[in-house]
């Protein structure tokens, strides 16, 4: 793989992240109403892309976030 081929597989991939990291950080800010629940979102999130894309659909709702914060 020359340079340039893989400056545009990292600038492709740079997003993907940023969305994952985005996934779990909106998970440990909210309250899912136990810990357990909490655990599994963050697992689900954790997967890279595609667990986000889950998230997004189905967790982000089901979380709140804490009233003192």
């Amino acid at each position: 793989m020359d340079f340039k081929m893989a400056l545009v597989v990292l600038a492709a991939s740079v997003p993907f992240f940023i969305f994952t990291v985005w996934a779990l950080v909106d998970v440990f800010m909210k309250d899912f109403g136990s810990t357990g629940r909490k655990v599994l979102w963050a697992l689900i999130a954790g997967f890279p892309f595609l667990g986000a894309v889950i998230y997004l659909l189905f967790g982000f709702r089901k979380g709140r976030k804490p009233e003192n914060a």
